[in-house]
């Protein structure tokens, strides 16, 4: 069999820094994504393809709350069925289309999907996950006074908006996607980090009010189907020690033991880079098989080892 991958894209490649939000611009960015995934597809790799959602929702938790007084607003787990539903949408035309002109004749499946959290996890009590676009401080602090949102400063790139972040438990159609990837579909599943669920005292599936983080539920689908290699597509080619410092340093094959040091010692800003240090920890540690990080114009490189940071065993 073709090894398997799960490949975890970032908001980069769906929406620019400072771009508008249009359908237009996300078409265009992720075909851009597409001729990047496409390569792995030839280079013979099976793929889940796993994507964030947080710029996405929280611009429809901003649509929602502007057009309250004429439409009832969505509770947060439909919010994430509507951008995974959209956002998968565009992520599989885009990706066949690329396939089509390269003669390469595959199917791809859009999965919505739940994930099951604990109902008493300690993140609904304090919110950690960046949701929405980014806001001055003073815009931050006039919109948390005005409707009680709760907004932090997200790794010197602004304020935005937090909402609750559940750790991931299990997924509720792994069976579905296993079935699929068995029939060498390619599946965009668990976008933006899954729908948030619980299971309830009757046994009942139940979706609840937060955002899971998209990094450490892409690490739970890659051990739950088995993945050979789990892969997160960032805005960096490298991990960085002291990033954005004069003495920053890039990191290429690192151990669980000097990911876990490094994170210990702060290098990894909570918004961006350690959530994903720890998804590739726990995938790592569980299967004893390779995590890659990289920038997705470097993913064929660093497939082949010559660029990228790789955490091993």
């Amino acid at each position: 069999m073709k090894k398997l991958a799960v490949v975890a894209i970032g908001g980069n490649a769906i929406n620019r820094p400072g771009e508008k939000p249009t359908a237009e611009n996300m078409f265009k960015n992720i075909k851009v994504t597409a001729s990047y995934l496409a390569d792995m597809i030839e280079l013979g790799y099976r793929i889940i393809i796993t994507h964030g959602n947080g710029p996405q929702v929280g611009n429809l938790l901003v649509q929602q709350d502007i057009a309250k007084d004429t439409i009832p607003p969505f509770p947060m787990d439909v919010l994430g069925a509507m951008t995974q539903g959209y956002l998968g949408y565009m992520i599989s035309q885009e990706l066949k289309n690329v396939l089509n002109e390269r003669k390469i004749d595959k199917e791809i499946a859009t999965v919505v999907t739940q994930i099951v959290v604990n109902k008493d996890d300690p993140g609904f009590k304090n919110p950690t996950k960046p949701v929405g676009p980014f806001y001055s401080e003073e815009e931050a602090k006039k919109i948390m006074k005005e409707k009680g949102w709760l907004f932090k400063e997200d790794a010197g790139r602004g304020w935005r908006r937090v909402v609750p972040s559940p750790i991931p438990l299990d997924v509720i159609e792994k069976r579905t996607i296993k079935d699929l990837v068995e029939n060498d579909v390619i599946v965009v599943a668990g976008g933006g980090g899954g729908i948030p669920v619980i299971i309830d005292e009757k046994g009942e599936i139940k979706g609840v009010e937060a955002v899971i983080d998209k990094d450490r539920a892409s690490a739970l689908i890659a051990k739950e189907l088995d993945a050979d290699e789990f892969i997160i597509l960032t805005a960096v080619e490298k991990v960085y020690l002291n990033f954005n410092k004069p003495d920053q340093k890039p990191l290429d094959t690192i151990t669980v033991k000097e990911a876990e040091k490094y994170m210990n010692e702060g290098h990894f800003a909570k918004g961006s880079m350690l959530p994903k240090i720890e998804a590739c920890i726990s995938f790592v540690t569980s299967t004893n098989r390779p995590a890659l990080i990289t920038d997705m114009e470097k993913l064929k490189d660093a497939l082949e080892g010559k660029t990228g940071t790789r955490i091993i065993p």
